[in-house]
């Protein structure tokens, strides 16, 4: 039976090419990697360090290194993929602009998806509430979520052009994977999610 996909991994599906090589960080259980073998015939590899998530791996013949994505992607040679992807886990990385050099140093294209602290509920929490919002997609409280480093729109898009990267699509959409005209107008105050497919910029 065909794994069921998150709405944000469709997404993330959809820009991924046929017959292309793919490297999953932070694969999870190997939803993504398996749906892309059976749709796409990609070749690919994931990364995990969740003991459970690479026994679900190996169980769906999903190929899984368990590795801390925080120690870099060393053991890969430059240009080794088509696509790297990373969902839901830039915001939880020690250095997440040393992770975007090194998925665009084995990677052609790289591919993430994060929560955007720059919604306005989070924005009104913080100004009315004084403390640090809890939300749809963010609902841990501050000392014990594993998000240390959590940006907005603007934040991400600003690293990516002190990095020379250049943005090749952008999608935003709600905790219900829904997009809207006011997420279109204004996305970094309408968006709970935000994808990004990018490149290294031609010199």
């Amino acid at each position: 039976m065909m794994p069921a996909l998150r709405p944000d991994l469709e997404i993330i599906s959809q820009w991924i090419k046929p017959r292309s090589r793919v490297l999953d960080l932070g694969c999870g259980d190997g939803t993504l990697l398996r749906y892309l073998r059976e749709t796409r015939q990609v070749e690919s590899y994931g990364l995990e360090i969740d003991d459970e998530n690479i026994t679900r791996c190996i169980q769906s013949r999903v190929n899984v290194l368990q590795m801390n994505i925080d120690t870099g992607l060393s053991d890969f040679d430059a240009d080794s993929f088509d696509y790297v992807v990373m969902s839901q886990t830039l915001q939880a990385m020690q250095h997440p602009d040393k992770i975007l050099d090194e998925m665009l140093r084995v990677g052609r294209e790289g591919i993430v998806t994060f929560p955007n602290f720059g919604h306005w509920l989070n924005r009104l929490q913080i100004t009315f509430g004084g403390h640090m919002p809890q939300s749809r997609v963010l609902p841990e409280q501050w000392y014990s979520t594993p998000n240390i480093h959590l940006c907005t729109l603007n934040d991400f898009e600003q690293l990516c052009g002190e990095k020379n990267i250049e943005i090749l699509q952008r999608t935003v959409v709600n905790s219900a994977h829904r997009t809207s005209p006011l997420m279109h107008l204004l996305p970094n105050l309408f968006a709970e999610i935000a994808l990004y497919r990018f490149q290294k910029k031609e010199p």
